[in-house]
């Protein structure tokens, strides 16, 4: 009687181990899942108009959501995917230009138009003050 009591809490117990095996297993997927969505939400389709790899349904953006997915699972990081993917297809993949020599000026040049634009106001300003 007792070997068959230990036999069945064997079985309880294998059996609770495959179901934790198998959800960590799911959550895993559900968190690659969402870091695909993340990564590929910031990606431009190259056959479509504007639209991101995650929404499209190209054939391309298949193909590179699938290559995402991959790499993820190869434990890449998402700046290790992004710089692949724009080594690969050019800058023009990501739709938030990335800060380097190249496009400084695309970063730099809002800032620099704001603070000439306050500088002539000021001026403008202190050359004709308002009569009262």
């Amino acid at each position: 009687m007792n070997l068959h009591l230990s036999s069945n809490k064997l079985v309880l117990i294998i059996f609770n181990l495959l179901i934790l095996l198998f959800s960590t297993i799911a959550l895993s997927d559900e968190a690659i899942d969402d870091k695909v969505k993340k990564i590929t939400s910031n990606l431009r389709c190259m056959t479509c108009q504007n639209q991101t790899i995650y929404d499209s349904d190209a054939d391309f953006s298949k193909n590179i959501r699938q290559i995402v997915r991959q790499k993820l699972i190869d434990n890449q990081s998402e700046k290790e995917i992004i710089n692949f993917l724009v080594a690969r297809y050019g800058e023009y993949i990501v739709f938030t230009p990335q800060f380097n020599r190249r496009n400084i000026f695309l970063w730099i040049f809002p800032f620099l138009i704001f603070a000439l634009s306050f500088v002539f106001f000021i001026f403008r300003l202190k050359k004709n003050p308002t009569k009262q």
